[in-house]
């Protein structure tokens, strides 16, 4: 960890070195304001849904109920909220290198992490629209896709869900055949900040696909104030990492990169199970 870590701090500075003018993106604070008034209303216009607990489970979605599993996830959730309050960061994108690298199981793990901090909501939107991945890891069904939100045909209030009163989600029933066109236009920037309005989130997280396969994720990360890239241990190259990282960093700040399904933690940031 600490060898890919120092790895990848050597190829930033090297990589700056060689480009004094670089500078943070001009859209890295697109929604660093902090939230409106809040009005219920919206949040209890969303349908109400609940979970199989079995079902995620075998999902691999270990935060619903927290306890000594959820540690890993619960530390990574309070992280991220410090670099969010320092920096005025909201709208949060979770993306990776490449596939299998475990972003959507993480984006749903800090979802109900998220959650059980009572005194702040969380909305959760699925904008790997090639697929429909986060409603199955969740064993939920929707009718629509957040295309159609995006898009104009279908409110987010009626396609919208909540789980109590502290978490939404937007997920997709389908693929989306067109998905880079959808999130590069600039109806989608105006129905994000709608939906953003309505519904008052303290932290809005956003699943897109992995930055190596599409073009989907450069038309899009614009839109929000940062980014977190999950790489795969033993799986991702550091030259993937450094080249999806330098990708970001020209859209978005880079909130940082979580080494994920390390076999080997050298009792580092406190997995230690004997604690609980």
């Amino acid at each position: 960890m600490e060898r890919l870590q120092a790895a990848i701090e050597k190829a930033r500075r090297e990589r700056d070195a060689g480009d004094p003018a670089r500078q943070t993106p001009a859209a890295a604070s697109v929604a660093a304001a902090p939230p409106p008034p809040r009005d219920d209303a919206a949040w209890d216009a969303l349908a109400r849904i609940s979970f199989d607990r079995r079902v995620l489970r075998r999902n691999r979605v270990v935060t619903f109920d927290g306890g000594p599993e959820a540690g890993p996830y619960d530390m990574l959730r309070t992280k991220l909220l410090q670099r969010a309050k320092e920096h005025g960061w909201r709208r949060i994108a979770i993306t990776s290198p490449d596939s299998h690298s475990g972003k959507t199981t993480t984006a749903a793990n800090l979802a109900f992490s998220l959650a059980r901090r009572r005194d702040m909501r969380t909305l959760v939107l699925d904008l790997d629209l090639r697929r429909r991945a986060l409603g199955r890891m969740l064993g939920q069904r929707v009718v629509h896709t957040m295309a159609d939100v995006l898009e104009g045909r279908v409110r987010f209030e009626e396609h919208g869900c909540r789980y109590e009163e502290n978490l939404a989600f937007g997920l997709n029933g389908a693929a989306v055949r067109n998905p880079a066109e959808v999130l590069q236009s600039r109806r989608t920037a105006e129905v994000l900040d709608e939906i953003d309005a309505a519904l008052s989130p303290d932290i809005v997280l956003v699943d897109l696909p992995p930055m190596m396969a599409t073009d989907d994720s450069f038309g899009f990360l614009r839109n929000v104030d940062c980014a977190l890239i999950l790489a795969g241990a033993e799986k991702t190259g550091l030259d993937l990492i450094d080249v999806a990282e330098r990708q970001v960093a020209e859209l978005t700040n880079v909130m940082g990169i979580v080494l994920n399904k390390s076999r080997y933690t050298d009792g580092a940031y406190g997995y230690e199970q004997g604690y609980y």
